[in-house]
């Protein structure tokens, strides 16, 4: 058996095809990106945290200048908190 004209049937079928493809598309809407407002507080601080300087250069030439002179003078009890800080009684060793 032969069948004739296949072309226009094939036509026909991919004709179809695309009508689907283009209905599709049309209801699809645009992409969409929303950062939550924890996200954007986010950024905010570290775009703050960037504008800070890592090393605060006149405290350190202030203290290279008390040093040189022999000014400079810690207390004791200054070093005994900044310790006491830093230490965690609650943490079992």
């Amino acid at each position: 058996m032969k069948i004739n004209k296949t072309d226009k049937i094939m036509k026909v079928y991919n004709s179809g095809m695309n009508k689907k493809v283009k209905q599709k598309k049309n209801k699809i809407g645009k992409d969409e990106l929303k950062f939550s407002d924890k996200a954007k507080d986010f950024k905010t601080a570290m775009n703050k945290l960037k504008d800070i300087p890592e090393v605060r250069k006149d405290k350190v030439e202030k203290l290279k200048r008390e040093i040189k002179s022999g000014t400079y003078n810690v207390k004791g009890k200054d070093i005994a908190e900044k310790m006491y800080k830093s230490v965690n009684f609650d943490k079992k060793v």
